[in-house]
């Protein structure tokens, strides 16, 4: 009995040791990365054709993710192609989702911009997304915000908040002062539909121009197209066409003030047309002094 027991007790011990000896490197290789140079990855959607890649410099493959050097990013659409660059990023497998950080760019076939500190790229949705500032540009617009989110493509795009938007008229032969940018503010949200040439400006908007302010509650600003933007079917291509300001609006010209329910700015002829029981207070010379006791 005696030697049954020290032949069963040796028997534990060697199996319990030789199960050890098995998940040690198992171990290891969740805890330690592969280490690749010059690492690429892509996708492929129907008929074959390559819808997306992310490429980075040097790459470490861990189980759940792939953290990235230098990143590169593209994707191809029917309608537009996107480029994503950035000085690292991760690439988590499950969700399909690439964390971009530093220095992240994206610039699309049909002229968008968008530059910021962080982004995530929903592959899986089309989605990006950046709680941080961005900077997006394209043709005569120029808008800086605190956080933002659209396509990929940047064709539908969402500004959060403390949006400013400076857009330069397109008026070839103009005087200076007709040229003077169009500088737009908010609180936001913005939304910004580039196919349908719009941008929809919410809570506290207000426009500043050398010779006015509108104020209002919203404002839609429309771009009119130009004719090879019309023929690519590319929208935002054009000039600043109207800004129509609704709810609330207040113009100042001067030392006047005008009230109305809705105020229609026209770029061509930098006129501004109130609508919708319209009222106005005027500040003459003569009112001041006399208010003043002069």
């Amino acid at each position: 009995m005696i030697y049954k027991g020290v032949f069963t007790a040796f028997l534990m011990l060697l199996l319990f040791t030789q199960a050890a000896a098995q998940e040690t490197p198992n171990a290891e290789k969740q805890d330690v990365p592969q280490q690749i140079n010059d690492f690429s990855i892509s996708g492929y959607g129907e008929k074959g054709r390559k819808s997306w890649d992310v490429s980075g410099k040097s790459a470490d493959i861990l189980e759940d993710k792939i953290n990235l050097q230098e990143v590169k990013g593209n994707l191809y659409g029917e309608d537009d192609d996107v480029s994503l660059t950035a000085d690292k990023g991760v690439f988590h497998r499950e969700e399909g989702v690439v964390h971009l950080e530093k220095n992240v760019f994206i610039t699309t076939a049909s002229g968008v911009k968008l530059t910021t500190d962080s982004l995530d790229w929903d592959r899986k949705n089309q989605l990006v997304d950046t709680p941080d500032e961005v900077n997006i540009e394209r043709q005569n617009m120029i808008a800086n915000a605190l956080g933002a989110s659209g396509r990929p493509a940047l064709s539908q795009v969402t500004l959060k908040k403390n949006v400013k938007a400076e857009i330069t008229p397109d008026k070839p032969g103009a005087a200076e002062e007709d040229r003077a940018k169009v500088i737009v503010t908010c609180d936001g949200p913005v939304d910004i539909d580039y196919a349908k040439n719009v941008a929809v400006f919410r809570n506290n908007v207000k426009i500043d121009r050398p010779d006015a302010q509108v104020y209002s509650d919203e404002m839609t600003v429309y771009f009119s197209r130009k004719a090879d933007a019309v023929k690519s079917g590319k929208g935002l291509n054009g000039s600043l066409e109207r800004i129509v300001a609704r709810s609330n609006v207040k113009v100042v010209r001067g030392g006047n003030i005008s009230y109305s329910d809705e105020a229609v700015y026209n770029a061509s002829d930098g006129r501004i047309v109130l609508t919708g029981k319209p009222k106005l207070i005027i500040n003459s010379p003569e009112e001041m002094n006399a208010s003043s006791g002069n």
